[in-house]
């Protein structure tokens, strides 16, 4: 390989909004144009706290793979494929799981909280505790270099390293160690100043149209110590500002700024600048999405051409594995 291989994925929860973009996307833009990459559908891993709730999966997918093409994933620079259309996967994932350990995936930081935070589903499953040990097998069937990942996932590929790392000793040489790669992340907040999180109803979406983002950001908060127009505020303590950081100019970024500490401009107009440098930024991407709208079958041959290539660099390592387990 000419390219050091990155691997990275994304549970299909349907419409992606501005975190996810800024947090991911951007990056594997640029990832793409640097390293030889696949990026995957991770189907089976929302079944792992949704496995009662299958409905929407397949209505998700696709809108998840028209944000990742509208933004600019390329087909041609990167392998798009989804998980389950790779049984290989599901068979790695049964083999590392007879040497995994199970002190290994109980000491998982987001196995104890995420039972704690998802109170009203019963994950005491299997497949709940297992999921690292999937994950592993997502990134080791393609002898990854590099995974990127936020500082809460870094435990989930150190288990990978170890996973692989008893492979290697129990039979031979096949994975080589995973290492995080370290990207920029923009954290945005979501419209009333929590994290921008679907469960809280305060995302803004890719897919949003002018109208729906401008009402949305008219109605986000701003810094609480501007009760009145005439009130000076603090630019920093709103969700509006840190809006402005990204999409608008360094000349309006101060503008907004002084304003707010003066009292200079109002809340409305500040918005309105706001609004306007996103929905300019947006507008490519609003294109490209109603070109695939109207074009599905480009969607499923992206992702059935992408899922025969990755397929056939997971039955190759599956050989591999099968040779040193001798089985």
């Amino acid at each position: 390989m000419s390219k050091e291989r990155v691997l990275s994925g994304m549970r299909p929860t349907g419409r992606l909004h501005l975190g996810n973009y800024l947090g991911a996307l951007k990056n594997w833009q640029q990832m793409q144009e640097d390293y030889e990459c696949f990026f995957f559908v991770a189907d089976w891993h929302a079944l792992t706290t949704d496995y009662a709730n299958t409905e929407e999966i397949r209505s998700n997918i696709r809108e998840m793979l028209i944000d990742w093409l509208a933004v600019g994933i390329d087909p041609e620079k990167a392998t798009i494929f989804i998980q389950s259309g790779i049984p290989d996967h599901a068979v790695l994932h049964v083999l590392l799981s007879m040497i995994t350990p199970i002190p290994w995936l109980e000491r998982c930081p987001t196995y104890k909280e995420q039972q704690q935070q998802l109170t009203g589903r019963d994950l005491s499953t299997y497949g709940f505790l297992g999921y690292p040990v999937l994950q592993s097998a997502d990134i080791l069937i393609y002898k990854a270099h590099k995974v990127p990942v936020g500082i809460d996932q870094l435990p989930h590929l150190e288990l990978t390293r170890e996973i692989g790392r008893r492979f290697n000793h129990l039979y031979e040489e096949v994975f080589p160690e995973p290492q995080a790669i370290h990207t920029e992340i923009l954290k945005l907040p979501g419209t009333d100043g929590r994290k921008m999180s679907k469960s809280y109803n305060n995302c803004i979406y890719l897919s949003d149209s002018p109208d729906t983002i401008w009402e949305k950001i008219r109605t986000m908060m701003t810094d609480p110590q501007r009760k009145r127009r005439n009130d000076p505020g603090d630019p920093e303590l709103s969700p509006v500002y840190a809006y402005h950081k990204i999409f608008s100019s360094e000349e309006e970024i101060a503008e907004v700024a002084e304003g707010c500490r003066t009292a200079g401009i109002g809340c409305i107009d500040c918005k309105k600048i706001l609004s306007e440098n996103m929905i300019r930024r947006l507008a490519p991407i609003h294109e490209k999405r109603a070109v695939l709208m109207e074009h599905p079958e480009e969607i499923d041959a992206v992702l059935e051409k992408g899922t025969a290539a990755a397929g056939q660099v997971a039955a190759s390592t599956m050989a591999e594995v099968r040779t040193a387990m001798k089985i």
